[in-house]
């Protein structure tokens, strides 16, 4: 059975300058009749899922009658007790649709507040300022969520490690339980990748990136949060259950244009556009673009390379259960390569080496152990 439910809502009132994300220009027809064929979707479901999360786009910009049908079939599905998750932004959050979500349940929010610097947000294209993005956050603690997480990004060309520091001390001074700070990457096909190509943006040093990743470790922790992955900090008992499901490889199912599901080996992807996607369920042909059946071996590779960004690393024992391979044997090659890097070092219990995890260096560099591990 699925213990994780996926729901894309790709609506947006204005693209970001570096986002890759499918997502579109929000418009009231379009979405109630998406969000019609989504609701239908989830009636289907066998339900029970144990961890459910609204992203997009921003799920948050649509009308309020809309939203609720939404969320009233999501509620359907979820097990008692279960972490729902609905991402936000900052200029589509308000007393009514904070009540509204407390309402049908939703018990954590995923803010993109992204920076609490005023020139950052105009380079990175965000429509919101940081008092809205400060105000957002506190009205939703007052409306009782208690398990708000807030994005920020670091790496964004003319900022410096200062301003970083500063903004770091800001946010955890929110009350803001879970952090996740990304660092900026120039996608293809975005306005910032042609930006960095004709030379009218340029990105910053790595070796000042690595700083600011660094920084972000070491100024966190010290707040009261606890770094257990790659990105993600949070205060005890505050990780985000959804994403640990995707990075325990997990199966999961994906709703929507654009999105992903894992089900018995098999990862499926939805088409990407909202109109199609409309037009296909309508006409009973099938959502998915593309599909692809996973061998034990590329499936325990992929369950390695996602395992690894956590803290606690990967534990042999678990690996063997999980996937039936010893770990070591199936990538007797990858691992005294990353070892010999000083990207990975094993962990032990007395005398026995018991599995394996990221250190300092590794944690700047997980693409690389990642693409190694596969």
């Amino acid at each position: 059975m699925n213990s994780s439910l996926y729901i894309h809502i790709p609506f947006c009132r204005r693209r970001c300058l570096y986002c890759d994300f499918y997502s579109t220009i929000h418009d009231i027809d379009t979405a109630k009749r998406y969000i019609d064929v989504i609701a239908q979707q989830i009636d289907a479901l066998e339900g029970g899922f144990s961890t459910a999360y609204i992203g997009g786009g921003t799920p948050t910009v649509l009308e309020n009658d809309i939203l609720s049908g939404l969320l009233k079939s999501v509620k359907k599905v979820v097990t008692p007790g279960a972490e729902w998750t609905v991402e936000a932004n900052p200029d589509s959050l308000d007393d009514q649709k904070l009540s509204l979500m407390r309402e049908c349940g939703v018990n954590r929010l995923s803010i993109g507040v992204q920076s609490l610097k005023e020139e950052k947000l105009k380079r990175l294209g965000r429509i919101h300022g940081v008092r809205k993005a400060v105000e957002s956050i506190d009205l939703a603690a007052k409306k009782g969520f208690s398990n708000i997480s807030i994005d920020l990004i670091f790496g964004v060309w003319g900022e410096n490690l200062e301003s970083w520091q500063t903004e770091l001390e800001e946010a955890t001074a929110l009350p803001a339980t879970h952090v996740s700070c990304y660092q900026l990457t120039y996608e293809k096909g975005t306005p910032l990748f042609e930006a960095m190509k004709n030379k009218s943006v340029v990105p910053l040093d790595d070796d000042t990136v690595a700083e600011m990743y660094a920084c972000a470790i070491d100024k966190i922790s010290v707040r009261g949060f606890e770094q257990y992955e790659v990105s993600n900090f949070a205060r005890a008992n505050f990780q985000c259950r959804h994403n640990l499901n995707y990075w325990n490889n997990d199966p999961y199912a994906g709703i929507g244009a654009s999105a992903v599901s894992y089900v018995d080996g098999v990862r499926q992807s939805n088409v990407s556009d909202v109109k199609e996607y409309i037009k296909r369920y309508d006409e009973g042909r099938s959502l998915v673009a593309s599909s692809e059946k996973l061998d034990p071996v590329r499936s325990a590779k992929e369950t390695a390379a996602v395992k690894i960004r956590t803290k606690g690393g990967i534990d042999f024992a678990w690996f063997k259960e999980k996937t039936g391979f010893d770990l070591l044997e199936l990538e007797k090659k990858a691992l005294p390569k990353l070892i010999d890097q000083g990207l990975i070092k094993y962990t032990r219990a007395g005398q026995s080496v018991t599995g394996i995890r990221l250190n300092r260096q590794g944690f700047l560099f997980c693409d690389t152990v990642s693409s190694e591990l596969l």
